[in-house]
């Protein structure tokens, strides 16, 4: 009887299932783009892990190709990223993948717009940052209750060179290893995804290493003039686990003539003493995750008036600064305050983009 109804109005019957075999297959193809649509904004986080020496990322091995950044504006003592923008520019062309920073992040757009350049942060926690995010508080665990799912995060840091200031834990260090260890372990608890890291001043020593087991990479801070090699061997016979350099770098301002470098502002000797780190770092690959240079910026605010450049300033075991033996402390950056690239720029630039097309 259906095809008696086809014919009395002329309906043919293999157009028909033409058609409906056409409809069929739109209405599949919208579904399945549907279901693509939905796994894409569902998609897994980044996982970070380690596995020997390295540091993986979804399980490829992640290199620091790093940069200590903490923008302080001319006039200023306090972290601001109003040129955040510039920045990420500026370290994108530099083939920078890394952000250090010494403090957590507390506005979400930063991390936002830090992951969609394409980098991802080592975020620091200090101990005693009047109850903000901080390891005495506890409040440093809601931080990363927060933030674990962000893809901007590579590690978690605890304290930078506090092995250098027992005065901070009642004139016992031992103190800060034990409250490391116990922060690193609640991480561990609430994160699985990201590993914890430390920014140590230079190669930790026996009570360091037997009280911070906690620990999955170690951060070191080393000023070895321009050649921080020995660090490498010196590492290995202690550990087996993943290490990078938190801090290397020199500044761009010589208080004596030495070595050819001539007294006075000297952006050659920052360039050269910085190809020579980054080309040691690199050939100890097999031991060493990366460097975080220090800095992206100059800081005017370290040594005197923020309102102007002043040589000088203090860091603890900074005799091996290249080439004076000084730190400098407002000259450390890869660009000045106003964003002019220095010397070294070009050379940070130069290693770092050729190590992106060799890996």
């Amino acid at each position: 009887m259906a095809i008696a109804v086809l014919k009395k109005y002329g309906i043919n019957k293999s157009e028909m299932i033409k058609k409906f075999q056409l409809k069929f297959l739109i209405s599949t193809l919208v579904l399945l783009t549907g279901l693509l649509v939905s796994c894409a904004g569902n998609s897994k986080n980044d996982i970070v892990t380690i596995s020997g020496r390295k540091i993986l990322v979804n399980d490829a091995p992640y290199i620091i190709k790093g940069i200590c950044y903490h923008p302080v504006p001319k006039g200023s003592v306090g972290r601001d990223f109003g040129n955040l923008t510039q920045d990420l520019a500026l370290m994108v062309e530099a083939g920078i993948n890394t952000i250090r920073v010494y403090e957590p992040i507390a506005d979400k757009a930063v991390l936002d717009q830090i992951q969609a350049s394409g980098l991802k942060v080592i975020l620091g926690f200090g101990y005693n940052q009047r109850g903000k995010n901080d390891i005495l508080s506890g409040t440093f665990i809601d931080y990363v209750n927060a933030y674990k799912d962000h893809d901007a995060i590579l590690l978690w840091e605890l304290g930078n060179e506090y092995n250098y200031h027992p005065e901070w834990f009642d004139g016992d260090i031992k103190n800060w290893y034990n409250v490391m260890n116990d922060a690193a372990q609640r991480i561990h608890e609430s994160d699985p995804s990201h590993p914890v890291t430390t920014a140590h001043g230079e190669l930790p020593d026996s009570l360091a290493m037997s009280l911070s087991k906690n620990i999955d990479v170690w951060g070191m801070n080393v000023y070895r003039y321009d050649n921080p090699t020995t660090i490498f061997s010196e590492w290995s016979t202690i550990s087996t686990k993943p290490m990078y350099l938190s801090e290397a770098g020199g500044d761009s301002y010589m208080s004596i003539t030495k070595d050819g470098y001539e007294q006075g502002v000297n952006e050659h000797a920052q360039a050269d003493a910085n190809k020579k780190i980054l080309n040691a770092v690199f050939s100890a690959a097999d031991i060493c995750s990366g460097v975080a240079m220090f800095s992206f910026t100059d800081g005017w605010w370290k040594a005197g008036n923020p309102e102007t450049q002043d040589p000088g300033g203090w860091a603890p075991n900074s005799t091996g600064v290249p080439y004076d033996g000084t730190p400098n402390e407002e000259y450390w950056g890869i660009v000045d305050i106003d964003r002019n690239k220095k010397k070294t720029f070009t050379m940070v630039k130069e290693i770092y983009t050729a190590l992106s097309k060799n890996n």
